[in-house]
């Protein structure tokens, strides 16, 4: 398939990334982001030569240069893609999503791999450990018309080198709190006058990253712990009055207590969850100082859930904009959960976790295009149902009536093999085209991708 034959729809996407390459490198790369798309099972750069039938070009390592050698920046593809993302909203607030994920990887030249926790493989009774990277990635929250939940569109993601590895290059360690707070600024340089709002599960509610959000005005939404400190606003001190003027009140009563307790002003709520049921809980909530130790108290707005048929446990939340509406904030962390979704489909149909490269650089780069790419592939989705509805994939065992990113990859993957195979055309590297001229030549080839092994 030549590049100038592609569908306006890819093409609108696609083409602003040009940018990072020169105009010969930059076919290169093009052939890298479609036949990454095309690709099933283990994505490596000769996988995605096979499936493009290119297995037979002997400039091959023109490919992995691209990874590995090439000068461009992710950092600048990043922002790129943000901004053909905030697109997507209109008349509400960006919420942005953040939260960490382990790539499974092992090898003694993968120099920042380090032992973690494997939160899919451990229990609440039993931790396991794997070698691995670990990413920290910041997604956009956004619903599609095409469906009941909001999507998890990653833009920006982070590689965390281990502790033992940055030791050994005489670096400074960085924890996660550090690199969330150089994201946020990051964030904040791009789009200075654009507030938003940042949610993270627990391990982000700390005192610093949201010190750092109030000065930089943005709100954080996180998980609080069931015995975090709580105290009253501080009364006013009379005027004259001698001494160090107190900066909180006195404690409050300890999320545990509350729940036990229903004489207080319990109020109802319903909200739609994952699969876009509505479900109705019962919440409290108030503004108060977040104790921490070494900080100065936080005012936030806290949200306490409970779910009257008890299939959840309490769920204290926590905003640092105290103007932010109870019911919004108990929102905005249950969509916190198609982050989840999205890691579980990039590993799913995306290939993360099966390349095999070993050099730093295409280490730090594959993992982030593959994250951008879920996002790519939802923006081409989102314009291909614009101008056509895409219909979910049924089955006799499974009625679906709402459309996923199994249905946009299948989408997308279809218009671009049916342009190739059965209008004749070939795939294009910018050096040599592959023209699929007679009707035995593209059956071989489909007859010969579809029974490749994995």
């Amino acid at each position: 398939m030549t590049f100038h034959s592609l569908s306006p729809h890819i093409l609108s996407v696609i083409s602003p990334f040009s940018v990072l390459f020169s105009s010969c490198c930059w076919r290169v790369a093009q052939t890298l982001l479609l036949g990454a798309i095309l690709t099933r099972g283990k994505i490596t750069v000769t996988g995605i030569l096979r499936t493009l039938g290119l297995s037979l070009n002997k400039s091959y390592s023109k490919y992995h240069r691209v990874l590995n050698r090439l000068d461009w920046s992710p950092r600048t593809g990043a922002h790129i893609l943000l901004k053909m993302l905030l697109e997507l909203i209109e008349n509400v607030k960006i919420v942005f999503l953040i939260d960490e994920t382990l790539e499974r990887r092992k090898g003694r030249r993968i120099r920042a791999k380090g032992y973690y926790r494997d939160a899919v493989r451990s229990s609440r009774s039993q931790v396991v450990k794997t070698s691995g990277l670990k990413w920290l990635v910041m997604a956009l929250s956004v619903r599609f018309s095409f469906s009941k939940r909001a999507f998890a569109l990653p833009f920006f993601s982070i590689l965390q080198p281990s502790k033992k590895s940055v030791k050994v290059e005489g670096k400074r360690y960085k924890t996660t709190i550090d690199w969330s707070i150089q994201m946020v600024s990051q964030l904040v340089r791009w789009f200075p006058k654009s507030p938003f709002i940042l949610v993270g599960d627990g391990g982000f509610a700390c005192a610093r990253l949201a010190w750092k959000c109030f000065k930089l005005n943005v709100a954080l939404v996180s998980r609080l712990k069931m015995n975090a400190r709580i105290y009253a606003i501080p009364e006013h001190s009379p005027k004259g009055k001698r001494g160090r003027k107190p900066t909180k009140g006195a404690r409050l009563m300890a999320f545990k207590e509350m729940v036990q307790k229903q004489d207080l002003p319990w109020e109802e709520v319903e909200i739609s969850g994952y699969d876009g049921k509505r479900k109705k809980v019962k919440f409290l909530t108030n503004t108060s100082l977040w104790g921490v130790d070494s900080f100065g108290p936080i005012a936030i707005r806290w949200v306490l859930v409970v779910d009257p048929q008890g299939d959840m446990d309490p769920l204290p939340l926590m905003s640092t904009d105290v103007t932010l509406e109870a019911d919004k904030i108990i929102q905005m962390y249950v969509d916190r959960w198609g982050l989840e979704v999205t890691f579980q489909e990039v590993r799913e149909h995306l290939g993360v976790e099966t390349q095999r490269q070993w050099s730093d650089k295409a280490i730090a780069r594959t993992t982030p295009v593959l994250m951008g790419l879920y996002s790519v592939i939802c923006l081409i989705g989102n314009r291909m149902n614009s101008e056509k509805e895409i219909i979910p994939e049924k089955t006799a065992w499974y009625d679906k009536d709402s459309i996923s990113f199994s249905d946009l990859i299948r989408c997308i993957r279809a218009h671009l093999w049916r342009g190739s195979l059965f209008l004749r055309k070939g795939f294009s590297d910018g050096s040599e085209e592959i023209q699929l001229c007679d009707d035995d030549h593209w059956r071989d080839w489909v007859i010969e991708s579809l029974a490749r092994a994995a």
